[in-house]
Order: C-alpha cells, then sequence, then structure tokens
C-alpha cells in the first residue's frame, strides 16, 4: 500500500487515509488513498462493496474466517492506515497495552487469515493479539447497516454516547474520583474487619505466643554468640586435658634442674680459665646466657601454659546451660517460622495484634465512619450524575426524533433508557437506547426492532444528534435502502453534517445521496473464461456527473438524467 498523505488536514480526531486489500473474495489487489469528508461508495448489486466492507472489519479485528480467502489463493490480507489526532483514545490504548507508538505518525492495522482459517494480526507491522487489533479498531472504526452495528448494538456503549452529547464532565470527573474513594475506604474497612476477626480467633495463640516469646527475651544476635560459644565449650575439655599435661610436663622441675645444672658448669668453667677478652671466655660467656634465658623462658612458658588453662577451666555444666538456650531459641524459631533475631519482630507483631483486639471497636468505628462518608459523598455525584443523564437523555430524544420524518421514519419512536444499575466509576446508572418502527409496537433493542436499513437511518439520526461527540470514522451500509426522492436527499444532506466534524463513508445506490459526497467511488465486477474480480475506481469530480446521470437512468444515459445529476450536485 502506498503511504499514506500526511497533507491531510484532519478537521476530525481520526481519519482512514488508506485501504490494501490482497486476495480476499472476488478482490484480488486493490489500493486505495482516500480523502477526509464524506466518500460514497457506489456500484451495481454484487459488484463487491460488501467485500470491500469485510476487509476493511478484518483489518480493524472484526470476526473474519477463511471464506474470506480468495478462491486458489494461500491467505488474504488487508491494511488499514489511519490517521489520528494526538488527543485520539487510540493512543492511551496502545500505551495501556504497552505498545511503543509515535502519534505523529500514521497507525497501520494489518490482518491475515490463512486458508485453514489462522488469523495474525499486526500494528505498525509489530506482531499483536486479534484481541488488541479489535479493541484498537473499535475505537476507530463505527459501522452501521446491513453488516454490522457494533457501535449502537452493544448496550454498553450507550452510557458513553450519552455521557458524550450531555456535557456534563464535572460531574463524571466528581464521580469518579468519589468512586474510588469509597472503594478505598471500603477495602480498607474491610481488611480492617478481617484482621480483627482473624486476630480474635487467634487471641489464646497470641496471648501465649507473646508471654512465651517474653520469657525467652531474645536478643539481637544473641543465637549467633550461643552457637560460637557452645563449640567453644565442646572443645574446652580436651583443650584443658593438653593444657594440663603440658603445665605438668613444665612444672615437674627436671628440666629447669638440668639447665640450671649445664649453667653452674659453664660458671665453673669460666672461673677457671679466668675472664679477660678472649675466644673461649667470649664463647663460655655466650653459653651462659643462653642457657640464662631458657631457664627464664621455660618459667615463662610454665606460666603461660598455667594461664591458659585457666581460660579452659569452665564451669561444670556450661555447656548444658549454653545448649539449653541455643536450642530453646532454635525451637523457638522452628515454631513461628522465622530466624533468630527475627523473633524479636515476631514477638512485636503477636502484641500489635493483641492490640487490634483490644482497639478493635474504636478502630472499626472510625473505619466504618470513613466508609459511610465516602459512600454518602458517592451518593450524592452519582446522584447529582443521574439528573444530569436523565435531563441529557430527553434532549437526545428530542434531537434523534425531529432528525426521523425526513429519514422517512416519522412514525418510528426512540427513547434513551437510564435505569439504576450498580455503583461503578460511572455512577449507578445502566443507559440504553430502545426503538419501535411502527406505531403500536413495544419499545425494545435496536437489533430486535429494526431492520438493516432501519437500523442505519436510526444510527444516522442518532450520530448527527451527536455531531462533534465522537471520535470514530464512520460507515453506513445502504443507509438509504426503500428510500428515495426528498427523503433520499435528507439522508445525503444528514451524512454531509456528519462527515464536517469525522470522516464518513456510505455504501450506496442512491443518487441523491451519491451527490452530497465530496468524493465518489465506483464498484464495478468484470468476469473473464476464467476468473471474476472486483475493481474499484475513484471517480474525478469531471466525471461524477456522468457516473450520477448513470444512476438515476441506468445504462441509457440521458441529456435530462445528465441535467438532473448536475442539478443535484448543485444542491448538494
Amino acid at each position: 500500500m502506498a503511504p499514506p498523505q500526511r497533507a491531510h488536514i484532519l478537521e476530525s480526531l481520526s481519519m482512514l487515509s488508506g485501504i490494501s486489500i490482497r486476495n480476499v473474495v472476488l478482490i484480488e489487489t486493490l489500493d486505495l488513498e482516500l480523502q477526509s469528508g464524506m466518500i460514497a461508495l457506489t456500484g451495481e448489486t454484487g459488484a463487491g462493496k460488501s467485500i470491500i466492507l469485510d476487509a476493511l472489519g478484518m483489518a480493524t479485528g472484526a470476526r473474519s474466517d477463511k471464506g474470506l480467502v480468495r478462491k486458489g489463493c494461500d491467505k488474504a490480507q488487508c491494511s488499514a492506515s489511519f490517521e489520528l489526532t494526538p488527543a485520539h483514545p487510540g493512543w492511551k490504548a496502545l500505551q495501556a497495552a504497552d505498545f511503543d507508538v509515535d502519534p505523529s505518525e500514521p497507525l497501520v492495522l494489518r490482518r491475515t487469515i490463512n486458508v485453514d482459517g489462522r488469523s495474525k494480526a499486526f500494528i505498525n507491522d509489530m506482531p499483536v493479539s486479534v484481541k488488541l487489533l479489535s479493541e484498537l479498531g473499535a475505537l476507530l472504526l463505527e459501522v452501521h447497516g446491513q453488516h454490522d452495528g457494533r457501535g449502537l448494538l452493544d448496550p454498553s456503549r450507550h452510557i458513553h454516547m450519552l455521557d458524550a452529547f450531555g456535557s456534563y464532565e464535572a460531574e463524571l470527573k466528581f464521580t469518579q474520583t468519589a468512586y474510588i474513594e469509597m472503594s478505598a475506604a471500603e477495602n480498607a474497612l474491610g481488611d480492617l474487619s478481617e484482621a480483627a476477626a482473624k486476630a480474635e480467633q487467634d487471641r489464646d495463640f497470641l496471648s501465649h505466643s507473646v508471654e512465651e516469646l517474653d520469657r525467652l527475651d531474645v536478643r539481637v544476635d544473641e543465637e549467633e554468640e550461643l552457637a560460637a560459644k557452645r563449640r567453644f565449650l565442646q572443645g574446652a575439655e580436651g583443650a584443658l586435658s593438653e593444657l594440663t599435661a603440658a603445665e605438668n610436663t613444665l612444672g615437674d622441675g627436671e628440666y629447669e634442674s638440668r639447665l640450671s645444672s649445664a649453667l653452674a658448669g659453664i660458671e665453673r668453667v669460666r672461673a677457671r680459665i679466668g675472664g679477660g677478652d678472649n675466644a673461649a671466655s667470649n664463647v663460655m660467656t655466650s653459653a651462659a646466657e643462653a642457657l640464662e634465658r631458657a631457664i627464664l623462658e621455660t618459667q615463662e612458658a610454665r606460666h603461660a601454659v598455667a594461664q591458659a588453662a585457666l581460660a579452659f577451666d569452665v564451669q561444670p555444666g556450661a555447656l548444658d546451660g549454653v545448649e539449653k538456650r541455643f536450642f530453646a531459641i532454635k525451637a523457638a524459631c522452628r515454631k513461628y517460622g522465622v530466624e533468630g533475631a527475627a523473633l524479636i519482630d515476631k514477638r512485636r507483631e503477636f502484641a500489635e495484634s493483641l492490640a487490634l483486639i483490644d482497639n478493635v471497636d474504636a478502630e472499626l468505628a472510625k473505619a466504618k465512619a470513613k466508609a459511610n462518608k465516602a459512600q454518602a459523598t458517592y451518593i450524592k455525584a452519582a446522584t447529582a450524575l443521574t439528573k444530569a443523564r436523565v435531563k441529557a437523555a430527553e434532549r437526545l430524544k428530542v434531537s434523534v426524533l425531529k432528525e426521523l420524518p425526513d429519514l422517512k421514519m416519522d412514525r418510528a419512536q426512540f427513547k434513551v433508557t437510564v435505569e439504576e444499575s450498580g455503583p461503578s466509576a460511572l455512577g449507578k446508572d445502566k443507559v440504553r437506547f430502545e426503538v419501535a418502527t411502527n406505531p403500536g409496537s413495544a419499545m425494545g433493542p435496536m437489533d430486535k426492532v429494526a431492520s438493516g436499513g432501519e437500523l442505519a437511518r436510526f444510527a444516522l439520526a442518532i450520530k448527527v444528534a451527536l455531531a462533534g461527540n465522537d471520535f470514530k470514522v464512520m460507515v453506513f451500509d445502504e443507509v438509504d435502502q426503500g428510500v428515495g426522492g426528498a427523503v433520499a436527499s435528507a439522508v445525503g444532506g444528514r451524512l454531509t453534517k456528519l462527515s464536517k466534524s469525522g470522516q464518513v463513508f456510505v455504501v450506496t445506490h442512491s443518487p441523491q445521496v451519491a451527490a452530497c459526497a465530496d468524493h465518489q467511488y465506483l464498484i464495478e465486477k468484470a468476469s473473464d473464461a476464467k476468473t471474476t474480480h472486483t475493481s474499484v475506481t475513484h471517480i474525478l469530480s469531471g466525471d461524477r456527473e456522468e457516473e450520477i446521470a448513470r444512476m438515476l437512468a441506468g445504462e441509457s444515459i440521458t441529456d435530462a438524467a445528465r441535467a438532473a445529476a448536475r442539478q443535484l450536485m448543485k444542491a448538494s
């Protein structure tokens, strides 16, 4: 598909700027660059107008199947390129889905369907789920008529349409804020009630646990200190035995006596040889000094060993005492599922739960008061919103009913029902559009009461009433079904009005409607001996008179038909 022209000036929030179709039923290859305003799709019945709508639905995530694949092909593919202003909600939807997008660039939705029914979806050539494609497509495109009516036929969307028409943004925002605050207060009350109930059930356990942990009175890092002391005491008995043996060896005096005898012998030799500075005298002096040091160090060693033995001389039963404390802490850790000093935190937790039980009535009273206040604020906001909706519903009803007579539906009825529903951020209302097409008929859902053409005209009347409050490209499929003359002109006029605030496509057989369009595309079907295919031609301004004349007169175009066509185009 050729890249869309960014030269288009978007007067609305969105525009379908191009469509590319490959191997969809009768369409082998089709690339269209589209314009803003009102676009008419014309052609004979069966030429393939519905195929283009089916392909567009496929690209935007509508339900599709392998029946769209052209005979003899492996897959069908359709791409739809949209230009959106930065304010379009589609960008927020993509950001919420963690999809990286640039609002200054076109948004291209693409889908392929294989002949075996498998489907793949893409946004800007990035693979996505069909669900995301469908959710985004619902924000970009709305089809009314024979083939689709997702916007109006989905009652969940009626409340959003009424709110867009009503212009009571302040009430909506106040209600949303009040709902968030009410939900938070109610959740807090529920959590407190649940915690208090559980604490009451566990009162005996909590009291016993606090008392037990108070008696244990664990200190920070105590478990590690006990483990180290236990290792010391476990080795103390063996160490004391070794040190006692060493002390005994050093303390029997035999080794020191021998050293003293040796020193005495050295001293006698020194006395015989006399003093003086000679080699023999110096050697004897060194020997005597060494023996003196040995005697002194032996005495120091005996004292050091004795001191070391005192260090390992522990009180009887010391190991038992340490192990009893160590294993008591270990048992408490296993019981409460924590490690060491975390018992201190566990004790605090139990004490806080007990305190909650003692203060639960006061705390619950405060939480209930807060929840009640938030609920009252919400009810006040939601009630004001309901009043605004009821007034807007009556105005919308009047606006739509004014449109119906000119659309040859003067006997039809339309109403907007606002009923009470469960609370939500949108208030406490359920909104539903209901219609009756004949006098005396009961009002009912649009899809159950209206025919395809009637549904499209109801949609047109509603959309005209909502003009300027929508952000989707709109497609009307045979909205002129069963009408002609002045009624068809009225349909065309309302489509023109609608196109001033957003891009509008209309599939039509009516020359009066086609004459109102800003652009016209002729859809034709041709066959040869082997295949049948559909083609689409953009009818340029100079040729539109001839095509509208053909729509008026059929195959034999007369001067009168041309004059009538010229008059229709001039009047539009």
